[in-house]
């Protein structure tokens, strides 16, 4: 048998399809998604859309309908930025629920580098931070001397952090946006709720969101000395991401996400007492049904995926020198699937 030019590119050809598709069979998650999911939340009214998806099983049910089978959920409990950025940048987590300013920071410092880039998934909530403080002298930001201790999550990158710094800037210049810092504390918003009510401790104000700042409120101790909203507007507080690596090799899993905190929005709007019982079970520190009602039905409080005033942020924190990497534009900061959303 004469073996041509022709029959040795042929039989080439199909050695290396078979070699390309052993390949593709045999290596790892090539042809399958994750069966597992690792998803972090907080403290907080601003978490409930993650709070709601965990106790109904809503990412479950839309992985199934994905056609993903059975997944199981691994739910961590992490509070501020700093450590939610940490366990992102150290591979432990596959989806993250963080104040919007930790997230624009990450996705800075990440943007280019192929294993720890970072996209937004979505929104999730907003509402008013209270500045709330036991100390009679401070009526104002102006009223802070260096005697006070400002108890918030996490240092200069937390949510209540960055917020602070812009409300500060807005009362004294831009310039002049860190010059609360030296006061600040990092203690997770339980422990600090605690320090603050006691009046046992250095801790004289804190900076937090629902239920802490209600909680805090009802003492006679203690008084609003600032609210969020009054000074900077109402904007997304709360944003989901996620490891970029991870959205491109999932994206029917990135998918089911988006799906499942959509309809774990929506649960919240349509069914705000069951959305209550919810909170009610999980959280860390004693609160009841009608106290979290009242702060569902809040102005200020809003759940949804869609980002609003993200932007806000990542001018800030540019202006600020806190990030060297800003977006040109909200969407550059989030997975094309929202991109047709009226956000900002």
């Amino acid at each position: 048998m004469t073996i041509t030019r022709r029959t040795i590119t042929r039989r080439l050809a199909a050695l290396l399809t078979g070699a390309a598709l052993t390949l593709a069979i045999s290596a790892p998650g090539a042809m399958a998604e994750v069966k597992e999911v690792r998803i972090s939340k907080g403290y907080g009214i601003l978490y409930l859309p993650l709070i709601v998806m965990q106790d109904q099983k809503l990412l479950e049910k839309q992985a199934a309908k994905a056609g993903l089978g059975d997944v199981a959920t691994k739910w961590l409990v992490l509070d501020g930025g700093n450590v939610i950025n940490d366990a992102m940048m150290a591979g432990t987590l596959d989806f993250a629920g963080t104040g919007a300013p930790g997230f624009v920071t990450l996705w800075s410092k990440a943007k280019g580098i192929p294993n720890v880039e970072v996209i937004g998934i979505g929104g999730m909530s907003a509402t008013s931070l209270s500045l709330n403080s036991i100390n009679p002298n401070v009526k104002s930001l102006k009223d802070f001397t260096a005697k006070d201790k400002i108890a918030l999550p996490g240092i200069k990158t937390s949510l209540s952090a960055v917020v602070l710094q812009m409300m500060v800037a807005k009362e004294f210049g831009r310039e002049n946006f860190a010059k609360l810092d030296p006061m600040t504390v990092s203690l997770p918003h339980p422990e600090a709720l605690a320090a603050l009510t006691s009046g046992k401790t250095e801790i004289t104000a804190h900076f937090t969101s629902p239920p802490f700042s209600f909680l805090e409120l009802n003492n006679p101790k203690v008084h609003l000395v600032a609210d969020s909203i009054d000074v900077i507007g109402n904007i997304t507080l709360d944003v989901v991401f996620a490891p970029k690596k991870f959205v491109d090799a999932n994206p029917k899993m990135t998918a089911a996400f988006l799906a499942a905190l959509d309809e774990a929005c929506d649960f919240i709007a349509q069914n705000k007492d069951a959305a209550a019982e919810i909170f009610v079970r999980g959280s860390p520190v004693k609160v009841s049904k009608d106290e979290v009602l009242t702060m569902l039905n809040d102005k200020g409080a809003k759940f949804s995926t869609t980002p609003d005033k993200v932007m806000d942020f990542a001018e800030f924190m540019g202006l600020a020198g806190t990030i060297k990497v800003k977006p040109a534009k909200w969407t550059d900061m989030f997975i094309p699937q929202i991109h047709d959303r009226k956000g900002s």
